[in-house]
């Protein structure tokens, strides 16, 4: 990277902006602190002026939320890594946009991490070219997450859940297998999804599956038990998890 990204940290805790400044000026040589403000008010104020590469943006302030800021910025020529506590509400649309986090209480491993990923995508991508905001936004105006963003060899793909019929693990690699007879290779594993998807229509019958339930056909008995999906598959369900999978299906109203 030829020059610093020119970041500003937007936090109404004075101390968790000291914390981070002292974070980056010993360990985040790409980045250079332009600015700081403590709400919602000043933070629009300062990327106006400063034109920020970087906004390192808490979610909950006195006077309104990180989103509220960004809702100032229609277009944003910027990047930004939020700052939570992990029992937000807006945590899962996040993770479902694929947007950058950090937990308070920050840990100067993950805050590097985060970092290093802005850096990288920023040396390979056009500024602003990144849509995962525009997804969050979204995102957070139903009760549900609608999108779910995931990574792909070149690029990005928007999904809707409902469409993923069924998703199998391959490692430390997830395939997704979609409507429309698509397939997708996914770098994050099994238990990412899990974890996003668990409380919607999605069950583990088996630690390498994750199941749509809208898409089970039959469920049967020999063999040990599998399940029959639409699309012709046949899922392994675990001893442990048959009477489970039975309870979810009779009280699944799709």
């Amino acid at each position: 990277m030829n020059h610093k990204l020119k970041t500003v940290v937007i936090d109404d805790e004075q101390n968790a902006v000291d914390f981070i400044i002292s974070i980056i000026s010993e360990y985040c040589i790409d980045l250079e602190v332009s600015g700081q403000a403590n709400n919602v008010s000043d933070g629009v104020s300062l990327i106006g002026k400063v034109h920020p590469d970087l906004v390192l943006l808490d979610v909950e302030m006195p006077n309104g939320t990180g989103f509220d800021l960004l809702s100032h910025f229609p277009e944003k020529d910027f990047d930004v890594v939020f700052i939570t506590a992990f029992n937000h509400y807006a945590i899962k649309a996040i993770r479902f946009s694929a947007v950058d986090y950090i937990l308070k209480p920050i840990n100067i491993n993950e805050f590097i991490e985060a970092i290093q990923r802005v850096v990288v995508k920023r040396s390979k991508q056009a500024p602003g070219s990144d849509q995962k905001l525009k997804v969050l936004m979204e995102n957070l105006r139903t009760p549900i997450p609608s999108r779910l963003v995931i990574p792909v060899s070149d690029g990005l793909e928007y999904l809707n859940p409902k469409d993923i019929i069924r998703i199998e693990a391959d490692r430390s690699y997830s395939w997704f297998y979609l409507t429309g007879d698509r397939k997708i290779l996914v770098s994050k594993n099994l238990k990412e999804y899990q974890d996003l998807l668990g409380d919607r229509s999605f069950f583990r019958p088996h630690n390498s599956f994750l199941i749509n339930l809208r898409y089970v056909k039959k469920y049967v008995k020999k063999e040990g038990g599998y399940i029959l999906m639409t699309d012709g598959s046949q899922i392994p369900v675990a001893r442990s998890r048959k009477d489970i999978f039975i309870e979810h299906m009779a009280r699944f109203r799709g």
